[in-house]
């Protein structure tokens, strides 16, 4: 439940792109942002931090496309969250004891310093590529076609291709974490 909560500002864009255009959906993904950080507020009485950076980046690159009736802010968004939280994650190598992810994740599973380290580093350079393969498709693949086609291209890269890509990658963590659980770990929680 919490994936399609969390999903919601991206499936509304979608619709709205397919329905209408790139300039009312990112209206509707602005205020479905809104929406999912006030309605998790409601509900939680705390704020999620990726809630919050999506939101602000929505309402920049989101309020420069509407303003300027561009849609090359619009296209940059996806790149800016990936490239902030890859640089959030690679920093906390630097920063503190523990890494991001493992704040995150350490009071549910045990594991090694290296294993937190060698997750934490596969996570942050995953979120780098995502920034710089949504530039490619955005700005330069299909350069020979037409716009309206390169942005079809984009919107649909950016609701399956980037998220089969993270949900794929997500699977591929999960089984290198599965083999450095203790089994005796497994059952607690």
């Amino acid at each position: 439940m919490k994936f399609l909560f969390d999903l919601f500002p991206l499936l509304l864009f979608f619709a709205a792109f397919k329905l209408y255009d790139i300039y009312i959906a990112t209206g509707v993904a602005i205020a479905a942002s809104f929406g999912q950080v006030g309605i998790f507020w409601l509900k939680h009485r705390r704020f999620e931090t990726l809630h919050l950076i999506t939101l602000a980046v929505i309402v920049i690159f989101g309020g420069l496309t509407l303003a300027l009736r561009d849609d090359t802010f619009i296209r940059w968004k996806p790149t800016i969250v990936y490239w902030l939280l890859g640089t959030l994650i690679l920093g906390s190598h630097m920063i503190g004891k523990k890494t991001v992810i493992e704040r995150l994740l350490g009071s549910k599973i045990q594991l090694p310093a290296r294993v937190w380290n060698q997750y934490n580093l596969s996570w942050g350079v995953f979120f780098l590529l995502m920034g710089a393969l949504n530039i490619y498709v955005a700005f330069y693949y299909g350069l020979d076609l037409d716009e309206a086609t390169r942005r079809e291209i984009w919107v649909n890269f950016k609701v399956f291709g980037l998220l089969g890509l993270t949900l794929a990658f997500t699977v591929v963590q999960a089984l290198f974490l599965a083999k450095h659980i203790d089994p005796g770990e497994k059952g607690k929680s």
